[in-house]
């Protein structure tokens, strides 16, 4: 049962670094595409063939 005295704040601390790395990406707009997958939809570039080198 001690290490539980361990387990949990160290989930914790892992838990808040990863909200705080989310909400960084969040505001500075890592998420934002507008036009990129209404687009590549409607495309036939590159759609089930091999990108040639």
């Amino acid at each position: 049962m001690e290490i539980l005295g361990i387990l949990i704040p160290v989930s914790l601390l892992m838990g808040g670094v990863g909200l705080v790395a989310f909400i960084w990406a969040m505001r500075s707009k890592q998420f934002d595409d507008p036009e990129g997958d209404a687009n590549r939809i409607l495309t036939k570039d590159w759609d089930d063939k091999p990108r040639p080198d």
